[in-house]
């Protein structure tokens, strides 16, 4: 989805840092064997997402939804040098999809993969984080900020992904959309739950930074 004018939209990308290689091919293995490949990050979030974590420089990562692997390989371009990306998913046919790729870029000894549901796996990870990735499964975004809220480092960063969901936050709510609806209520926690500091930046379908007090 985007938000701005085509042509502007493509001025930014062209001015913005370009992929590595390893996500170039990450990216063509997808769109050739994998459903739905429109749900990677792509180029430009991706390049979003690795300047965020340069910045924060996060010795503990992790990511909510790990797809095919392309925002794992981007977040972890900013880990310390001995900081550990996890990334949880639910898909069992992608883990050695996922794995084959972070072998083939330098961060795989920053990455660890859970597979299974991330609501039962979060609480049994004995970590703090400094970075975490929502981009899962909309309707449990509300389940999963409790989830890790109280296993945020202090200045810890919590990004939250499709959160305008097609522009449909601003549309009439249809009654059986809980997806919509969930993001409606996630957007209104994040920017008034006093522990964070939020902007929601038009990024793509919508990406939300939130600091942790």
């Amino acid at each position: 989805m985007h938000f701005l004018p085509e042509n502007i939209d493509e001025y930014v990308v062209a001015h913005s840092a370009q992929e590595p290689e390893y996500l170039y091919n990450l990216t063509r293995e997808t769109y050739q064997k994998i459903l739905q490949p429109r749900m990677l990050s792509g180029p430009y979030q991706g390049r979003v997402l690795s300047m965020i974590s340069k910045l924060i420089r996060p010795k503990a990562i992790l990511e909510i939804g790990t797809f095919t692997g392309y925002s794992a390989l981007c977040l972890a371009e900013g880990v310390h040098e001995d900081g550990i990306l996890h990334t949880i998913d639910i898909k069992e046919e992608l883990v050695d999809f996922q794995k084959k790729h972070f072998d083939a870029s330098p961060y795989a000894k920053n990455i660890q993969q859970h597979l299974g549901l991330a609501l039962d796996i979060i609480p049994n990870l004995d970590i703090r984080f400094d970075l975490v990735f929502i981009d899962a499964d909309k309707s449990n975004y509300i389940n999963y900020f409790h989830a890790i809220i109280d296993k945020m480092n202090p200045n810890g960063i919590i990004l939250s992904d499709n959160v305008l969901w097609s522009g449909k936050v601003v549309e009439p709510l249809q009654e059986k959309d809980i997806d919509t609806k969930t993001l409606l209520e996630y957007n209104k926690l994040l920017n008034e739950d006093i522990r964070l500091e939020t902007v929601l930046l038009p990024i793509r379908d919508g990406l939300t930074v939130s600091r942790v007090l």
